[in-house]
């Protein structure tokens, strides 16, 4: 550089304004909006605010640049006033300072402190200003929204005038407030009562034998056998406090009959007293002492299991994580699975996993091809030569096997992608080790009732489950020999009887002859109803197998077709049918703003039928609607055929043989066609009898309902309300129900997913009589495809 050129620039005059360096007008307005976009301003309102702050930002910058003018111009005067008075060396070779620009500086800073301020507070005002406006107009938004809702909520009550109850309509619901409250406090009373009399006779028993003064230690020692602080250990692992008690239970069993036995002897061979009566009196009051403590160490696990559970789901939800997927039910106060088990378990009992076949060895998916191929096969062939008379030796079977072959072959052979064969890999080890600990830890896993979940318990909890329900019900009956030989024997007799007097056609006696070779005794199973308390359990029977399974759907078959056209008129089949009978009672003008709904629900149906009165019952149907024979077969032989399907029903549960002695087999269908035939007539009864809805469990000693009655009921998947004679429907979803369809990583083809979709959205149109509750249901909907994947 040529210091010459630089003396030479810096020779000439310095401009009075220099252009100051500044932020980017575009990065503060976009600052400016990202603040406001914060607060949850409108873009609209965001613009004039920046119009507005831009325009004062630029008045008050005129009011500086001008002010700055007028000093820079009497600073320049003084200054030229001192260079005449003073020459100014000029060094040639360092740069000259900007001096105009330094004194101006000087100047500036020179000046009052309060001209400062009083500029700062320019502009102070001017935000708070811009703040006011923009919170008036706000302000006045929201009460225009107002005003336009109130006037919707006007137009929308005035087809709904607000309507007073009746006086009598007010006096009957309190008067079944107070039924139900006095109930209560009789019921609760009650059990105080009989709490202390319980306690006044233990005392009463133990001052009785305080008066023997024993001379012994046996009777302190049985004492401690059943003092509470035995059986309250130190809760950490549920399962080890489990098997522990169950230890120590035997042991201070065992210890106390020792003792009892040791007392005995004592009392009895002790002459001077009399040894019958005071054991009498010792064993009346250590068997009430013992069950008061079973009571209340019952009632304590409870209170102590529902108190974890509580404070297990506080801790799962207060986590910042939110799952997203229905939950298996747990029954345990720890969960004995790590994550990645717990998802597995998460997606339900109606996934299913990717292809599994193909990552098994070849030889178990050659055998598996085999036995599908003749399965398939087998089935084509014999229903094509019987219904449609095609000869046994045509080309077309076999033709018809070679494709089926290679379509087996096509499936189970093609490879994998790398990424589908990890994940079938992981899947088949996660269910493995669910598998080995749901073993080790003597765990149940069951589909809950009506929750579309896993349910997780411990087993020996799930059998007293089973053993309670056994003693409640009375219908089954335990037997010590296997009579599986002696009904088969028995319905093979029966069809060749029926078949020789030609009481039932060749291709009737065929279709209910059981399979000899591949029959076996049914088995049941319960499961567990998570939506009620205690967790009951429902049984539920495998009739797959069973003798009397082809008699069962042969019955069903021919009845039910009857059934459902004699009683169409009085039957729900779904809430789409309940809604057309309802939009013609109102059509007749009977529906009311004081019409009522009630809705029944009959405990263990299936289980209770009477079994003679239920056969009784169906042949009075039948003749009721001028039946003399079904499908050729006459009334008394289908009760003949009714009578061994109910009567012979006998199943396996656990390592016991029980045969059920009331009601048919839970799973059955013909069990199904039977009990709604049995409700037939019972419900004739309470339409004549609609008065005295309260005697209905006095009917029969069989059949025990629970009743609802209100405006707003639901009933199957529908929700009914009577608003004030208008009726309103919408989609019903119970408390227990999970969120839960098929997720979508199950191995299902793809149109199961889209039938999924369609048809939630196809009842959510039928049942929603407001738009507004269609929009509920179409969230709820999105919603649970979200939770599922």
């Amino acid at each position: 550089m040529n210091p010459s050129d630089t003396n030479s620039n810096n020779d000439q005059q310095f401009p009075i304004n220099v252009r100051q360096k500044k932020c980017h007008g575009n990065r503060r307005n976009q600052r400016f909006r990202k603040k406001c976009r914060a607060k949850g301003m409108k873009s609209k309102i965001i613009e004039k605010l920046l119009m507005k702050r831009n325009q004062a930002e630029n008045r008050n910058h005129n009011n500086r640049k001008h002010t700055n003018i007028q000093k820079t111009q009497s600073n320049k005067q003084t200054t030229d006033i001192n260079n005449h008075s003073k020459p100014t060396t000029i060094n040639p070779i360092k740069r000259k300072r900007d001096l105009s620009l330094q004194e101006t500086s000087q100047l500036s800073t020179s000046q009052p402190l309060s001209k400062k301020n009083q500029l700062y507070n320019m502009a102070n005002t001017t935000d708070f200003e811009l703040c006011q406006q923009y919170v008036i107009e706000y302000i006045g938004e929201i009460n225009h929204e107002l005003d336009q809702c109130q006037m919707k909520l006007t137009k929308q009550t005035q087809p709904c005038p607000i309507t007073t109850l009746p006086l009598e309509q007010i006096d009957s619901h309190m008067k079944k407030v107070v039924e139900k409250e006095r109930q209560y406090v009789s019921l609760r009373n009650n059990d105080q009562l009989t709490e202390f009399k319980d306690d006044l006779h233990r005392q009463q028993l133990f001052q009785t034998i305080s008066q023997y003064h024993l001379k012994f230690d046996h009777f302190d020692e049985l004492e401690q056998f059943i003092a509470s602080d035995i059986y309250s250990p130190i809760i950490q692992n549920r399962i080890a406090i489990q098997v522990n008690n169950n230890l120590k239970i035997q042991e201070y069993d065992h210890q106390y009959q020792c003792k009892w036995s040791e007392l005995k002897s004592l009392l009895l061979n002790d002459k001077t007293i009399d040894g019958d009566l005071i054991l009498n009196h010792l064993n009346e009051y250590m068997t009430s002492q013992t069950a008061k403590l079973k009571s209340d160490i019952q009632g304590n696990v409870a209170s102590y299991r529902h108190t974890l559970l509580q404070n297990r789901q506080c801790s799962v939800s207060s986590k910042n994580t939110i799952r997203v997927s229905p939950e298996p039910y747990l029954d345990l106060l720890e969960n004995p699975f790590n994550e990645r088990e717990w998802n597995h378990l998460c997606l339900g009992p109606s996934v299913i996993r990717l292809n599994q076949s193909a990552i098994r060895p070849v030889e178990q998916q050659e055998a598996e091809i085999k036995n599908e191929h003749k399965e398939i096969v087998k089935k084509v062939q014999g229903h094509l030569i019987e219904h449609h008379g095609i000869p046994s030796k045509s080309s077309a079977f076999a033709e018809y096997s070679n494709e089926v072959l290679n379509h087996f072959n096509r499936s189970y052979f093609t490879p994998l992608s790398c990424k589908a064969h990890i994940e079938a890999l992981e899947q088949a080890q996660t269910t493995a080790s669910i598998r080995q600990k749901i073993q080790k830890n003597n765990l149940i896993l069951r589909v809950a009732d009506k929750g579309n979940n896993f349910y997780i318990g411990a087993a020996s909890e799930f059998e007293e489950k089973g053993e309670k329900f056994f003693q409640e019900t009375n219908a089954f009956m335990e037997i010590s020999i296997n009579p599986f030989n002696q009904i088969q024997d028995q319905v093979i007799q029966l069809l060749n009887r029926l078949q020789s007097k030609r009481l039932i056609l060749k291709w009737q006696y065929k279709e209910m002859m059981p399979d000899q070779k591949n029959s076996e005794l049914s088995h049941l199973y319960f499961n567990p109803k998570t939506h009620k308390d205690g967790i009951p359990v429902r049984p539920i029977e495998s009739t797959i197998h069973s003798s009397t399974r082809n008699i069962s759907q042969f019955l069903d078959k021919i009845i039910r077709s009857i059934f459902d056209d004699k009683c169409a008129s009085t039957t729900i089949i779904d809430g789409t049918s309940l809604i057309k009978e309802l939009l013609k009672y109102i059509k007749k003008g009977l529906f009311k703003s004081t019409t009522l709904f009630c809705t029944f629900d009959i405990r263990n149906l299936y289980t209770m039928l009477p079994q003679d009165e239920a056969l009784d019952i169906l042949v009075e149907f039948l003749r009721f609607h001028g039946y003399t024979k079904v499908k050729g077969i006459d009334l008394e032989t289908i009760r003949q055929l009714a009578a061994i399907v109910l009567k012979e029903n006998v199943f396996v549960y656990g390592n016991k043989i029980y045969k059920q002695v009331l009601g048919g087999a839970m799973g059955s269908s013909f069990t199904l066609t039977l009990a709604n035939i049995f409700m037939w007539k019972w419900q004739k009864e309470v339409v004549r009898r609609q008065d005295m809805t309260d005697d209905a469990n006095k009917w029969h000693p069989n059949i025990k309902l629970e009743y609802k009655i209100g405006k707003s009921l639901p009933f199957l998947d529908v929700l009914f309300t009577n608003n004030n004679g208008i009726l309103t429907t919408s989609v019903y979803h119970k408390l227990a129900a999970e969120p839960y369809v098929v997720p979508f990583l199950s191995d299902h083809p793809r149109h199961v997913f889209i039938n999924i979709i369609q048809t939630s959205l196809a009842r959510a149109a039928r049942y929603s009589s407001t738009f507004e509750s269609f929009n509920n249901e179409r969230r709820y909907i999105q919603l649970t495809l979200l939770y599922n994947g």
